[in-house]
Parts: C-alpha cells; sequence; structure tokens
C-alpha cells in the first residue's frame, strides 16, 4: 500500500490564516509554510489529500469544501474544528511526510497528530458534518459520583482522573491527551467534592484495563507535564505491539495502516519478547504509520501459505501492504536484534522499494545487503549461515495481501497511483 509514495504538505491553522478563508472556501489549503501552524494550531483538522488528476478527488471536493464551510458556520464546533486540504501533486512534502498514495484520503489530526483511523464514512456534507460535531464533543466524560464508575464498559480501557478543578493544570494536559486518544480509550474525570475522597495526596490519574474492576493502574509521574503523561497513556491505551486475532482482525485493517506481522509459535515466547523491544527501539517513531502485531502462525496459516511457509518455518516476519505481502530478508532468529534492520525494513515499504526491488532485483545505486558471516565451528570455515532470497522474475509478483479482504469497502473510492 505504500508503494511510489507522493511527500505531502501539511495543513493550515483557522488561527494561522484567518477564519475569513474558512467561510470563505470551506477549507484551507495547506502548505510547507502552513501546515505545521494549522496541524498544531488547532485541536482538530480534518483533511483531504487529493489529486487534480483523480475524478474521485473532483468529485469530493466540492462537497468537502461545502461541509467545512458549514462547520465553520457553527461556532461550538468551529471552536474545535477545521478542514483543510493538500493538493498532494504540488505539495509533495507533505504528501511523503505522511504517506499519502491514494485519493481522496480523509485524515484526522489531533493535536497535530496523525491518528490511525482514515475517515471512512458517506463523502456527504451532511456525513462529514456529523463527524465533525462527533469530533468536536469533549473528550472527558465528567464523573458526577463515584457509583458510576462500577458501571463502565469493561470491554472498553478507560482514564480516570481524580481532580481538584477543571481549572487546574492537570485537567489542561489530561484534556490534550484526550484529545488524542478518547477513540483509544475512554477519559473520565471527576472534580471538587465529588473526588475529594479520592485526592487525600493529590490529584491522581488510573488506567483501568478492559475486563477488570479494580485493579486501576496508578500513574506516578508529573500530572503537569505532558512530554511524560502522554507515553505512559499511549503505552497503556495503544500498546507497540498488539496480538491479531480472528475477532480483532477487521478492526485492525480499518485502521488504514500496512502490517508488521510476526508469526510465531504459541511456544515461542523468547521471539515474541525480542519483537516488541526491537519495534520499541526502533519503530517508535513509526507508530502512525504501521501497525506492529503478532500472530499464532498456527491459526493464521493462510497468510504463510501464500508466503510460500508453513508453521514449521516459524517465526516468520512479514509486511502486509494490504496489496501485496513482503517477507522480512533476514532470519528473524538470528537477526531480527541487528541494528537498524527492522527499521530500514519499513522503510524500504514507505518508499516503495519493496515492491520496486521484487520485480526489478537490488535498486542499481544500491549494493545488495551481505549477510553476516558465521563461524562454522566444526571446519573453522567462514560461511553464510543465511540464504540468499531468491532472485525476482519478470512477470511475479508479491503475494496478494490475505488480509485486504477484510478492509471497509462501502463509502470508499480512492485510487492508488500504481493502479494507472
Amino acid at each position: 500500500m505504500m508503494h511510489n509514495i507522493i511527500p505531502i504538505a501539511w495543513i493550515c491553522s483557522v488561527l494561522y490564516l484567518g477564519g475569513s478563508l474558512v467561510q470563505a472556501e470551506g477549507s484551507i489549503s495547506l502548505n510547507d509554510g502552513n501546515v505545521d501552524a494549522v496541524l498544531n494550531g488547532n485541536d482538530i483538522v480534518l483533511v483531504n489529500f487529493y489529486a487534480d488528476w483523480c475524478r474521485f478527488s473532483q468529485m469530493l471536493k466540492p462537497t468537502f469544501d461545502d461541509a467545512g464551510k458549514k462547520v465553520s458556520e457553527n461556532p461550538v464546533i468551529a471552536r474545535r474544528v477545521v478542514f483543510a486540504k493538500v493538493d498532494c501533486d504540488s505539495e509533495t512534502n507533505i504528501a511523503g511526510r505522511f504517506h499519502i498514495n491514494k485519493y481522496p484520503t480523509l485524515k484526522v489530526f489531533r493535536n497535530g497528530s496523525m491518528m490511525k483511523k482514515e475517515y471512512r464514512g458517506q463523502r456527504s456534507v451532511d456525513a462529514l458534518y456529523q463527524f465533525a460535531e462527533e469530533q468536536a464533543k469533549d473528550p472527558i466524560q465528567e464523573i458526577d459520583n463515584l457509583s458510576k464508575l462500577d458501571e463502565l464498559d469493561t470491554k472498553k480501557l478507560h482514564i480516570i482522573a481524580f481532580l481538584e478543578s477543571k481549572d487546574s493544570e492537570n485537567y489542561k494536559v489530561l484534556y490534550r491527551i484526550a484529545n488524542t486518544l478518547h477513540e483509544e480509550c475512554s477519559f473520565h474525570a471527576a472534580f471538587a467534592d465529588v473526588s475529594k475522597g479520592e485526592r487525600l495526596a493529590g490529584d491522581r490519574v488510573s488506567f483501568r484495563p478492559a475486563n477488570t474492576k479494580n485493579e486501576d493502574v496508578l500513574y506516578t509521574g508529573d500530572l503537569k507535564s505532558f512530554d511524560d503523561l502522554l507515553p505512559w497513556a499511549l503505552d497503556k491505551c495503544i500498546p507497540l505491539v498488539r496480538e491479531i486475532t480472528f475477532e480483532n482482525a477487521e478492526e485492525l485493517t480499518e485502521e488504514g495502516l500496512p502490517f508488521l506481522i510476526l508469526f510465531h509459535d504459541p511456544s515461542d515466547k523468547e521471539s515474541v519478547e525480542k519483537f516488541h523491544k526491537e519495534v520499541k527501539r526502533q519503530l517508535l517513531h513509526e507508530k502512525s504509520k504501521i501497525n506492529a502485531l503478532v500472530a499464532d502462525g498456527h491459526k493464521f496459516a493462510h497468510p504463510l501459505h501464500h508466503l510460500g511457509k508453513s508453521s514449521s518455518d516459524l517465526p516468520i516476519l512479514a509486511i502486509d501492504s494490504f496489496r501485496h505481502m513482503y517477507l522480512f530478508p533476514h532470519d528473524v532468529k538470528q537477526h531480527l536484534e541487528t541494528p537498524g534492520l527492522l527499521k530500514t525494513f519499513v522503510a524500504d515499504l514507505h518508499s516503495g522499494k519493496l515492491h520496486r526491488e521484487f520485480h526489478h532485483g537490488p535498486d542499481p545505486t544500491e549494493a545488495p545487503p551481505v549477510p553476516p558471516k558465521i563461524e562454522d565451528n566444526s571446519n573453522n570455515i567462514p560461511r553464510t549461515d543465511e540464504p540468499r532470497p531468491p532472485a525476482p522474475q519478470k512477470g511475479t509478483s508479491p503475494p496478494e495481501s490475505t488480509f485486504k479482504k477484510l478492509l471497509p469497502s462501502s463509502n470508499r473510492y480512492t485510487l492508488l497511483r500504481d493502479e494507472l
């Protein structure tokens, strides 16, 4: 899904350009000069990444602008939500920055961060307006009686705060985090007298895992520090590595991000632990661009079959781009922890290199990677323990994605540049 990536320009802010432009055109045109100001200067920005040569982009453009104008005329919604657009052909830096390669793509940004889930609803003025209205709702639910905490949905993840006041710096920091993570976690806060009994040692915030009631995990850092509280909340609400199952596979595909999947034997805890460690070490900055997952290689035998592998080959690391699947070109057990290899594998997906090299072999400007040599203790002769992947065959394609069938298809008309 990430072939021949076109760099993109970010979004401009109402604060940066002035509300009159939004009301006149409905949405703000983003470029290198205003994108950061707009994205960082507004709570929520809905961005239409488009290409003029795409007829679907042309169809959406007036609808998107009309919806944006309607939003700008409602002060309650406009206070938090801004519509913006990026011409991906002219603003290539922005398109590349956000790995956009299908048009039109509608992305939501909160506090300057791109959300994983794309907008996949109906592309009508009313539907877009209703979506903005929903996004503008307060991300923190106020608790007026602590007994209601026992009634929280146990299937969801919850962040619970006991604070002295809504005017406090602690609340302002929590609000910014809730604005970013409210789709992953439900945020709740009790104030003043309601929370007094829970604030004997001062304001506090805790996390309640799914399927629990009295097992809350207390945050022990500085509540006034956004940079401290955000990583803690991210780790609780969105684990860096998640397990994919038949029950949650469709939900994960709906996030629209390529899968980086470690297929493993259920008894192989060591490989899973190494994968967690290396994703955290090498791919923390890629969290909004790829989904790192682990999968039971026996249950998910079908994807392995498409890769020409079986459960006897586990562990296996692969990327599913929702168009094709690509094998990690190194032995997982030996080289997963090699500095930079995992990061390069993902970077090669984003740049289109994986797809390109499958068809045409290594890029001419780069020498093919040489696997590290390992001493053979039996005769002390250096040998290469990792076979090179077979040379690509002309006219062949990488194995097709096995997860793309789970992608939502209704109300979605986008074109990949590779499909032209």
